[in-house]
């Protein structure tokens, strides 16, 4: 009764995640917008905001950091891992396109998961648990457009590349953190890994695009907002979901944040969806719906 108890509280922490993580690329086009900051920069600010605020509720609550060498092996990895997904994800924008970008590391993720669990016998992947990552995938196609033409085959080739890489960091984070290291909390390790992954950021950003913005109620109110929500306490979230839930299941569900973030460009920013859109939302919802319930059954 227990164990289901923890596992249903892991998938609502996931859905969650993966709701509050769909309120990123507005408030991250938001904050571009009012700052004039490259993607990058924005991305560099994202982890390291998000990696302080923790910082500093720790520092608050008086919470001790983590000790031993596994726990700061995993911190070390997962920040290195999210500044390379970031990174290879706005890469990947900068040669083609955020439609191509979205569509490749977003949909290559669950696949990416699925495999690593087939491969080191954690899950026997089944013909459903296939027709589900197609179905999510088809939605995902569907929602967000087939990228636009005038594309150089060189560019597309090596976007499509960084997208992959951007893939496969996101899927090694979550593939590991289904086993959690004992005595290493979740809003810790969230913390701690953000502000490394944001200082590895920053130097690239500085040398690219540069990092100045002037610092206005609206900027500022935006960089606290986008390193909250759907930095820290969706990532957060994340890790503690990952402990009850299969990565594959955890990668799936994160195909949320698309669809949060077209529904919201639609209501917040006027963004028009189609009906093609509207059938996609629908086979996302469904795909994950379907793998959720096969799960907790």
């Amino acid at each position: 009764m227990a164990a289901a108890r923890r596992s249903t509280t892991g998938l609502w922490s996931l859905v969650l995640a993966g709701v509050l993580w769909g309120t990123g690329g507005p408030t991250g086009s938001l904050l571009a917008h009012e700052t004039r900051l490259a993607p990058l920069a924005v991305a560099a600010y994202r982890l390291a905001a998000g990696g302080m605020l923790v910082l500093v509720w720790l520092c608050l609550t008086r919470q001790p950091l983590p000790r031993g060498r596994r726990a700061w092996g995993r911190i070390v990895v997962n920040g290195l891992l999210a500044a390379v997904f970031q990174a290879c994800f706005f890469a990947a924008m900068a040669r083609t396109n955020v439609s191509l970008a979205t569509l490749i590391t977003i949909g290559a993720s669950p696949a990416l998961v699925l495999s690593a669990e087939g491969i080191a016998g954690r899950r026997r992947v089944s013909a459903a648990m296939l027709a589900t990552v197609a179905l999510a995938v088809s939605g995902l196609v569907l929602l967000v457009g087939a990228p636009a033409g005038g594309i150089a085959t060189t560019n597309a080739l090596i976007g499509a590349g960084f997208a992959l890489l951007s893939a496969a960091g996101f899927a090694t984070m979550t593939f590991i953190g289904t086993r959690p290291v004992a005595g290493l909390n979740d809003l810790t390790a969230t913390g701690v890994s953000f502000a490394i992954g944001g200082a590895v950021l920053a130097p690239e950003a500085i040398m690219t695009s540069g990092m100045d913005f002037v610092p206005t109620p609206t900027s500022v109110g935006l960089l606290l907002l986008l390193g909250t929500a759907p930095t820290a306490v969706a990532y957060a979230l994340y890790f503690r979901g990952l402990r009850t839930t299969a990565a594959g299941t955890a990668a799936l569900i994160a195909l949320l944040e698309p669809l949060v973030a077209t529904l919201l460009a639609a209501l917040l920013l006027g963004d028009r969806l189609s009906s093609t859109g509207l059938v996609g939302a629908g086979l996302i919802t469904a795909a994950i719906v379907l793998d959720t319930r096969g799960t907790h059954h």
